[in-house]
């Protein structure tokens, strides 16, 4: 079922969910646990307060009120019998007490409002209600009887000091405590219960990846869940149909190279029996062009093979690369970052992509441009030239097989169509991707990009 909301509303939505959402499926399950586990906490100890510690609070506000009521009232009756009543006090209500008369009553207010902090609650609606005729001032100090009283009636100022513990329950302390404890209790077992769920589907995503460049873990083994073991279990069973696929046809491949090989070499020999003229000549070309055909389209399909990955220094590659056509009248520049250039492939794939690359660039353009950049998350390699450039609307047709720009099959004129297809097949191999831009020389921009 889906809530449709008006636009501005589900737009303010999705900003919020892309903005604050976390990313990462841990911190989503935890987010799960974490926000019912605080409503439930703030829900207990708000009912607590508003029951129990309400209820409580208000009983041994109206106990204590009682208690200073029964001793005024006692010293209103026996005025002479003060020490023995302030004893009492003392002894049975543990409070400090003392009375003083109008000319006494207003240095002692005076000080007590100069020293202490004025406070309100449950205790001042009790007072105001057992003395209603009476002007009533509760304040916090310090020391163990921190709660001073000050009942000031017509006759006098009657002084009570008492522990502010008398009027509120410390049972609500062990119980924020206790259920802060078992909260976090309750969190950490989560967190490590799901930390082990987590990684189990991380380390599946991280060799989903790394089969996709061409890196293949042997040591992966599926553990977790029940769900996440059948994943890991199909991905396993997936990865070893595609190996065998691979493999199958590099073998079919490699048995059609000797079938058709065999017979262009007894034609090239029935060829050199041949009378020259205009009939041999173009007889050899057509061998030859269908030789060049053979080994593009082998190149082609077996571009992936059974080469292991292992960790490639592409700036020794590219240079090793430009230095073949150091001796071509084109101009060259290269440069790099200096930064990381080292990346887990397959090394004579990556050479034969960029190969056909820069020999492109070399092939149609006169000043060639080569950059390899890399940072924390991926290394590029641009590759500009001031050659003819290709049309906007053509530069996805190059990536296919056998497509060329140049109509005629003249291997003077170009190649048979195959060396981008052959350049996106091992870059996309390795997770990475290439795009055809614009260069500033005016001519055509090859970037591509492998993820480190």
């Amino acid at each position: 079922m889906h809530v449709k909301f008006p636009t501005k509303v589900d737009n303010v939505l999705r900003y919020l969910k892309l903005k604050f959402m976390p990313k990462t499926l841990f911190f989503r399950t935890m987010l799960l646990i974490f926000i019912p586990l605080i409503v439930v906490q703030v829900v207990s100890i708000v009912a607590f307060f508003d029951g129990s510690w309400g209820r409580v609070g208000k009983r041994l506000s109206t106990n204590l009120t009682s208690d200073m009521s029964f001793i005024i009232e006692l010293t209103e009756k026996t005025p002479n019998k003060l020490k023995d009543i302030q004893s009492l006090a003392l002894k049975n209500f543990d409070f400090e007490y003392h009375f003083y008369n109008n000319k006494q009553k207003h240095n002692v207010i005076n000080k007590a409002s100069r020293n202490n902090r004025l406070i309100t609650g449950f205790l001042e609606e009790s007072l105001k209600s057992t003395f209603p005729d009476a002007i009533t001032n509760i304040y916090m100090g310090k020391g163990e009887k921190d709660m001073m009283v000050l009942i000031d009636k017509p006759n006098g100022l009657y002084q009570f000091k008492t522990s502010s513990k008398n009027i509120f329950s410390s049972s609500i302390f062990g119980f924020v405590l206790w259920m802060i404890g078992t909260s976090a209790l309750l969190f950490l077992v989560a967190v490590l219960f799901l930390r082990i769920q987590v990684r189990s589907i991380a380390e599946l995503a991280q060799v989903a990846e790394d089969f996709g460049k061409g890196i293949d873990n042997k040591d992966f083994k599926p553990y977790g869940s029940s769900e996440v073991r059948k994943a890991a279990i199909a991905f396993i069973k997936m990865k070893e149909r595609i190996n065998r696929q691979i493999s199958e046809r590099t073998q079919m491949l490699a048995g059609v190279s000797h079938d058709l090989r065999t017979p262009l070499t007894r034609m090239k020999l029935q060829s050199s029996m041949m009378a020259d003229g205009p009939d041999k000549k173009d007889f050899l070309s057509d061998i030859d062009e269908m030789e060049k055909m053979l080994d593009g389209y082998l190149a082609f399909v077996s571009g992936e093979g059974s080469e292991k990955a292992t960790f490639v220094d592409m700036n020794e590659m590219i240079l090793s690369i430009i230095n073949k056509f150091r001796n071509t009248q084109a101009m060259i520049r290269y440069s790099t970052n200096d930064q990381v250039s080292a990346i887990q492939g397959r090394e004579q794939a990556l050479k034969r992509a960029l190969t056909n690359i820069i020999s492109n660039a070399f092939r149609y353009g006169k000043t060639i441009a080569v950059k390899l950049e890399s940072n924390n998350n991926k290394l590029e390699v641009t590759i500009d030239d001031d050659g003819p450039g290709i049309p906007v609307d053509k530069r996805e047709d190059v990536f296919k097989a056998f497509y060329r720009l140049e109509e005629s099959r003249n291997k003077e004129t170009g190649g048979v169509g195959l060396g981008l297809s052959i350049a996106k097949d091992v870059i996309t191999s390795h997770g990475g991707h290439i795009e055809l831009l614009d260069s500033p020389l005016g001519g055509l921009r090859v970037l591509v990009s492998i993820p480190l």
